[in-house]
């Protein structure tokens, strides 16, 4: 059984949908552990804490320096004994220690079709913003895994989502949400953990 520990820094809707899916046992062989979150008001812990999942708080700004907290942030996910690392939401840059020790581990879930929409300054409703202003008829999410180029590690699954008109950005990210991203999250986990994913030459393959 591998542990899975969660980062967070807002509501938590991509966490509920992995406890969902946990709590329906759609994850085999994993199980979420500890959720971490960024912000100590984040919604995200009360849906842990409801779900009797063990949580910790870190922030960046309790740190002088950012390799401080990139030391701080990797030891914490170690003491955890971690086997998954899964950002659901998590606003704050993973920093190089932790993206190291933890290769082909750390798993992101982007509101949109990789490679369209992503890089630095592409999260939350900017995605969904920049996707309407150039009139795509599809978008959707993408679950990868994190490296040290910004959404650019090997995509492990996607799925397309429709754009209508008349769309405004909260609602184009409500549709993917429900009919993308809270879908391929727990089942990208689930492979992890069934050992069903194999990176080759940055590419993941599902077996």
């Amino acid at each position: 059984m591998k542990n899975i520990v969660v980062l967070v820094s807002g509501g938590g809707t991509n966490l509920q949908a992995l406890i969902d899916a946990q709590n329906s046992n759609l994850i085999k062989n994993g199980r979420i552990t500890c959720v971490i979150s960024g912000n100590p008001n984040a919604y995200a812990l009360e849906r842990a804490k409801n779900n009797n999942i063990d949580t910790e708080v870190i922030r960046r700004n309790d740190f002088e320096s950012f390799g401080e907290y990139d030391l701080a942030l990797t030891n914490l996910i170690k003491s955890k004994n971690a086997d998954l690392v899964v950002l659901a939401g998590f606003m704050t840059i993973l920093g190089h220690k932790v993206i190291s020790a933890y290769e082909n581990r750390i798993i992101n879930i982007h509101p949109a079709l990789i490679p369209s929409f992503c890089g630095e300054g592409f999260y939350g409703l900017h995605v969904h913003e920049a996707a309407l202003k150039k009139g795509v008829k599809l978008s959707g999410a993408t679950v990868h895994f994190v490296n040290e180029e910004c959404d650019g590690g090997p995509i492990i699954m996607q799925k397309a989502v429709e754009v209508k008109n008349g769309d405004t950005p909260e609602i184009l990210q409500k549709r993917i949400m429900e009919q993308a991203e809270w879908i391929i999250l727990p089942k990208a986990v689930s492979l992890f953990c069934e050992d069903k994913i194999q990176v080759i030459d940055n590419i993941a393959i599902i077996k």
